[in-house]
């Protein structure tokens, strides 16, 4: 049985035969450990002086977002993340400054700490970030973790964090922005509602979504909820949804725009795992990814990993999964260039490619604990989903 907010966000399958341990995840941060593994190059290549300053940033019970904007206000210094952790863990990440010999000293709060590492020529991206391991407590479980040995039959699936967790919508929004349903993307912003979510937070949805309570609601906002206090204040003013929606951080208009391709890629795969396409494997003519990551056809190397389109405006229709798609995008009403948005060209999105199959190595279990790795931009949520089988997943920490 696949649960309602699997089937919200894509994810029809299940692809393990193991009938799942039961049990929950992430009861206290140090439930859910996660730092990420840098390219040895990158590594090697610090200098301890000059250049753009490289620090590993430790953190707990705030998100990347935050934090860094934390910094900014403490210490006026702009960093660049090369991946985005939520706040429900125990995080390590690398972090870069966007500006030559902008040193700030090792610093660390409740929340937060900050250690220099050294110096790189250049800024990192993310593409220097190769991966993540994670260490993972499993409480309650009702079943031995070590009988499940099937990590390597998990679809990569996108996360419940790419679409909000417990108010699973930032896919909406970004349909209704390729829509240019702008009213609609607001809305669903400040009112969208979710049997998850708390009552309180309810309460102030249910405000939200009227229009003659947006300067109350707007005293009673949280302080994280800082993208409805944008808003409000611009509608409060009588500012047009298109150009209040503009006010958004650009990074935040992306990711709506970016968490509606992840559930197009999630309906790809669970719909071509349905139909009974080989995912797990690449074959004659598909396009993968080879042992050094490069992009190209199949040339049934070893190490090569079967790649699935992206939906955007340039999206490459000569694979076989084109059949899916071409059904899933009738079912959205969309097609691939509602993907450029001449109204809103900087959050436009070409598309692109994703591993099929999802790459853990370094699994491990020991009593109620899993340890492993993946590789950039895999959730180890989906790991825990098919070792979990969660009937109810927000409720066991997903």
């Amino acid at each position: 049985m696949i649960p309602k907010i699997d089937s919200d966000i894509g994810m029809l399958v299940h692809t393990t035969g193991y009938g799942g341990c039961g049990g929950k995840i992430r009861q206290k941060h140090e439930d859910f450990v996660v730092s990420e593994i840098l390219s040895e190059k990158i590594l090697g290549s610090l200098s301890e002086s000059e250049g753009f300053a490289v620090y590993r940033l430790a953190k707990s019970g705030i998100d990347t977002s935050h934090a860094l904007q934390k910094i900014f206000s403490k210490f006026g210094v702009r960093l660049k993340a090369l991946g985005l952790k939520d706040s429900s863990a125990i995080t390590e990440q690398y972090v870069c400054s966007m500006g030559k010999n902008k040193v700030l000293g090792n610093y660390s709060d409740e929340k937060i700490s900050l250690h220099k590492v050294g110096f790189a020529k250049k800024p990192l991206t993310a593409k220097d970030m190769i991966g993540n391991s994670f260490t993972i407590r499993i409480t309650d479980a009702k079943d031995d973790l070590c009988r499940f040995t099937e990590c390597d039959r998990i679809l990569n699936f996108y996360g419940y964090q790419r679409f909000g967790s417990k108010r699973p919508m930032t896919h909406l929004v970004g349909k209704a922005l390729i829509q240019k349903r702008f009213d609609d993307a607001v809305g669903l912003v400040l009112s969208y509602t979710s049997e998850h979510d708390s009552q309180e937070n309810t309460k102030l949805r249910q405000m939200m979504s009227d229009s003659t309570h947006y300067s109350e609601a707007l005293k009673l906002l949280p302080k994280w909820m800082d993208l409805e206090r944008i808003l409000l204040n611009e509608l409060i003013q009588n500012t047009p949804p298109q150009k209040a929606i503009c006010k958004l951080p650009l990074a935040v208009r992306r990711i709506f725009v970016d968490a509606y391709q992840s559930f197009l890629f999630n309906l790809t795969l669970s719909e071509s795992y349905q139909y009974g396409e080989e995912l797990f494997a690449p074959q004659q003519g598909d396009v993968c990814y080879d042992k050094s990551a490069k992009l190209g056809k199949c040339q049934m190397a070893h190490g090569e990993q079967l790649a699935i389109p992206l939906i955007g405006h340039s999206y490459f229709k000569k694979t076989r999964f084109d059949y899916h798609i071409s059904q899933i995008l009738a079912g959205e009403g969309i097609s691939p260039r509602d993907f450029f948005l001449k109204e809103m060209q900087e959050i436009s999105n070409e598309g692109g490619f994703r591993t099929a199959k999802l790459v853990c190595t370094n699994f491990s279990v020991t009593k109620d604990t899993v340890r492993f790795a993946l590789q950039r931009g895999s959730f180890a949520t989906i790991v825990m989903r098919e070792m979990i089988k969660p009937a109810d997943p927000m409720g066991a920490g997903f």
